[in-house]
């Protein structure tokens, strides 16, 4: 039943221990890709993960490559405000992957591009907000998965 939330890159200590906290609280995995905006002995990430940090399941990579590398031919769904579907599309399945960007810019233009067909977005309804916060984010992807796998 696990989902894998997969981090590319994130900048803000307090979005990745709170995303850690979520993780763990709905049974997923935690994938980190470098370099991160932070260190991860951040004092801000662990008062946001609080004491659970150390029961999470998290893999760190040291870049997208070894990431892609690592998990190729694994079933993914990539989240960027570029998206045409929206995440409520995603067909969630167990251990899927679920691919966000870092906060300042979202994904990579070159992952976008060669995932279009899996990239999926979270609909805004006012022109005045660019995008969600991360965490926020991968919480509405990670529950509407489960949502759907746990009927």
């Amino acid at each position: 039943m696990p989902l894998n939330i997969v981090l590319i890159e994130p900048e803000i200590p307090n979005n990745t221990g709170n995303i850690g906290r979520l993780a763990l609280g709905s049974g997923s995995n935690l994938h980190i890709v470098k370099p991160l905006g932070f260190e991860i002995t951040d004092a801000r990430l662990k008062r946001a993960g609080l004491d659970y940090w150390q029961h999470l399941s998290v893999t760190y990579y040291d870049n997208a490559e070894a990431f892609f590398n690592k998990n190729q031919g694994k079933n993914m769904a990539f989240l960027s405000s570029k998206g045409a579907k929206n995440h409520w599309d995603i067909p969630f399945e167990d251990d899927m992957f679920l691919i966000f960007g870092k906060e300042s810019v979202g994904l990579a233009p070159e992952i976008i591009e060669a995932n279009t067909e899996r990239l999926f977005k979270i609909p805004l309804y006012s022109e005045h907000v660019r995008s969600l916060n991360l965490a926020n984010a991968v919480s509405i992807v990670i529950y509407e998965g489960l949502k759907g796998m746990n009927p």
